[in-house]
């Protein structure tokens, strides 16, 4: 490789949502930023959708959106520990808003070279109900995804 090439990978993005699954991407995430010296911006996004419900009470909808930041604050935690453990910088970054569009938007206005994303892996007829955060990311991103099972 020659090396007065531009190092590619200057910030890479991992896409988390606090679930176990997302490990694997997170460990992906590091190992490459701490082989390019990138520095990783750890996402985690707020979804919206809970104010569908919100009819119920805006009391109600407030306190699923406390418990939604507080496992957002856990999630990028943990990216930021398994960073701090590899000597890579890690920003947590919370957003709020439809989760694969937010992830784009926010990979487009701050020059991310690289998402990286967990799947759970759905198949047949529960991808279809639940969707696919990684899979809207995939088809409508103009920046690079890796996808880790």
């Amino acid at each position: 490789m020659d090396k007065t090439k531009e190092n590619i990978c200057k910030k890479i993005m991992i896409a988390t949502d606090g679930s176990d699954n997302v490990k694997n991407a997170v460990s992906y995430c590091i190992e490459i930023a701490k082989g390019t010296g990138a520095e990783v911006y750890a996402v985690y996004v707020v979804s919206d959708e809970y104010a569908l419900v919100a009819r119920r009470g805006i009391s109600w909808a407030k306190g699923i959106e406390e418990k939604l930041v507080d496992r957002g604050g856990r999630a990028t935690a943990y990216v930021e520990e398994a960073g701090k453990e590899a000597e890579v910088q890690v920003e947590s970054v919370l957003l709020k808003g439809r989760p694969a569009e937010e992830i784009i938007d926010y990979a487009e206005k701050n020059d991310i070279d690289l998402i990286v994303m967990g799947t759970l892996g759905l198949t047949g007829v529960k991808r279809f109900l639940i969707g696919s955060v990684a899979e809207n990311v995939v088809r409508h991103s103009k920046v690079p995804v890796l996808v880790v099972r």
